[in-house]
């Protein structure tokens, strides 16, 4: 079956290959579930393991297949399989259980092991081909009805992640009633994470630095959310308009903004960081400042990367709740497709830097 894959470490490798097609025996007891790909979304992660920034091939492979946002539909299951039956729509997570005692308890996004097993990313083929077989602890259900944008349940629950640990973490305070919500990036993750923060009843301000109006402005405009241009208006001196922040979500990819951020979070407030930032660039900080601030604020600063089951599923919840109070928003997230794994050109330039798209994805078979 075709594949779509690098070679690590060579940038420029993206290459059309062959696989030989799984089947639910690659399991073993009975547990197997086959799957067949409909679509995959392409990120900056594709971008960077392209770019030979990362990424490993796995145990007997000089190449590794790319893709890890995948949605599609079940083809057969193993014997002992009860969870799922043909025609379900899944989408599967993405890292995969290790050693540590986080791996044991379903956590294996919280892995302290050094090495990890990501699909489509490091040592494990990603879903960029025609099926897949896998257990059905890492397989989700989504309802039919959201078969139109469930390539988009990936991202959601990585930024489902960050703000169900803010939430988590402000246990400690008894009472904690956000309210005013800032937003760093107006990118695909930004504009899910106001999705999910304005879906809770939260005033959510968006930053990005380009001036509007835009597509991005105006699906912020359509779900009660604000657009910020720091071109126009920077961080700070729109906190003392909009702010105090009581929850800060930073997705764009820049350290200078974590740190910016961090001047300008309210007391008692979180700063969850989603951007992975690469090299090895310096920056002068107001150290100082910002030490003060965190320790006499009460200030909390968090990550959020990859994400376990319960955080698909609370995706899973959140496109639901959308569809349902804004519906056909999310489809409008879709704006490039390219049409079956043959279209390699079609991939390295969506891929590209100079791509405008705002979530793009690979029809590997229709719907």
């Amino acid at each position: 079956m075709k594949a779509i894959a690098v070679i690590p470490g060579q940038a420029g490798s993206i290459h059309l290959t062959e696989l030989d097609e799984p089947s639910v025996r690659d399991v073993p007891n009975g547990r197997g579930v086959l799957v067949k790909v409909m679509r995959v979304g392409l990120c900056g992660t594709d971008r960077e393991i392209t770019a030979a920034e990362y990424g490993q091939a796995p145990e007997g492979y000089n190449f590794l297949v790319l893709g890890h946002e995948c949605m599609g539909q079940v083809v057969e299951v193993g014997d002992a399989v009860s969870e799922f039956e043909p025609g379900d729509y899944v989408v599967p997570t993405v890292r995969r259980a290790g050693t540590s005692i986080y791996d044991d308890n379903g956590q294996y996004d919280m892995s302290t092991d050094d090495v990890y097993w990501e699909r489509g990313i490091n040592l494990l083929h990603g879903y960029l081909t025609e099926f897949f077989v896998e257990q059905p602890q890492y397989l989700v259900k989504v309802p039919r009805g959201l078969r139109e944008v469930t390539v988009l349940l990936e991202p959601t629950a990585i930024i489902e992640k960050g703000i169900i640990q803010a939430y988590e973490i402000q246990r400690r305070l008894k009472i904690w009633k956000p309210s005013r919500v800032a937003i760093l990036g107006a990118g695909p993750i930004g504009l899910l994470a106001a999705m999910s923060l304005r879906s809770r009843g939260l005033d959510v301000s968006c930053f990005g630095r380009r001036q509007g109006p835009n597509v991005n402005t105006e699906l912020l405009n359509e779900i009660g959310a604000r657009y910020i241009s720091t071109t126009d208006m920077p961080v700070g001196e729109a906190a003392k308009t909009y702010g105090p922040f009581d929850l800060m979500f930073e997705a764009t990819g820049s350290a200078a903004m974590v740190f910016d951020a961090m001047q300008h979070l309210g007391k008692n407030g979180v700063l969850v960081l989603s951007s992975v930032t690469g090299g090895g660039r310096d920056i002068q900080v107001p150290a100082d400042t910002i030490n003060l601030g965190f320790v006499l604020g009460n200030k909390v600063m968090v990550g959020t990367v990859n994400a376990n089951r319960d955080y698909f599923e609370a995706g899973v919840y959140d496109l639901s709740r959308t569809e349902v109070q804004n519906p056909g928003w999310l489809s409008k997230l879709l704006t490039h497709k390219v049409a079956g794994l043959e279209d390699i050109d079609g991939v390295v330039k969506l891929l590209g830097q100079g791509s405008n798209a705002i979530k793009a994805y690979v029809e590997v078979s229709p719907l």
